[in-house]
């Protein structure tokens, strides 16, 4: 079965080349020139994977992204966008995108990368792997949402990652230095306070009672 991508993109010379290219490579393909136009696609249920401009008209990228990951949408998404910023791309990916383009792009690459997304959106996961527990807290890592007891709790991209990393190891101390590790993923400033920030707004959605400060060593989350 071919696969089908929708592209969301209101330059018709981008969309152009993305389509012939697309087609060319032996997918089928359908455009979006606007924000709502995609939205509506996309929660069609009929494409494997989206190509989103962040400037389009009507509703732009970002909206239909929060949009469509809020709504629990597991479409595979790669921004393709002239911002290059590198605070655009950690937002976009934040943000529930699986991959981020910069323009101008080269074809083949873009390719690629639509290749392995649809792959790796292919590859079967286990089951149990989709929802983890600590206590009456459960965190679903598909619908990317956290209940506390029945209690559903909104968080941002880095808080879920933060609870998620708390829940994976309950009881158990993690520094700062692991923490930064697992849930920034590159190095800060020792002297930076932005794991401490975090775990104050986190205890604050979850509870007071949930996250303990260890004095000198971290935080553990108590079972």
């Amino acid at each position: 079965m071919t696969d089908q991508i929708l592209i969301a993109e209101d330059e018709p010379r981008i969309a152009a080349f993305l389509e012939k290219g697309l087609r060319a490579s032996g997918f089928t393909t359908a455009v979006a020139k606007d924000g709502h136009e995609a939205l509506s696609m996309a929660q069609s249920g009929e494409f494997d994977l989206l190509i989103l401009d962040i400037g389009l008209p009507g509703k732009d990228g970002w909206m239909v992204l929060e949009e469509l990951r809020g709504q629990g949408e597991q479409l595979p998404i790669i921004i393709l966008s002239a911002r290059d910023e590198l605070s655009d791309k950690v937002a976009g990916l934040e943000g529930g995108a699986d991959d981020y383009v910069t323009k101008p792009f080269r074809f083949e690459e873009l390719l690629a990368r639509v290749r392995v997304r649809l792959r790796d959106n292919r590859l079967p996961k286990r089951q149990e792997e989709m929802v983890i527990k600590a206590g009456n807290i459960v965190v679903d890592l598909l619908k990317r949402q956290i209940w506390v007891g029945d209690r559903p709790v909104k968080l941002s991209a880095r808080e879920f990652t933060l609870a998620e990393t708390f829940v994976r190891h309950p009881g158990q101390v993690m520094s700062r230095e692991q923490l930064l590790s697992q849930v920034w993923g590159y190095d800060y400033d020792p002297g930076s306070n932005v794991v401490d920030v975090c775990v104050g707004y986190l205890r604050k959605k979850l509870g007071h009672d949930y996250i303990e400060t260890v004095r000198g060593m971290g935080y553990r989350l108590r079972t």
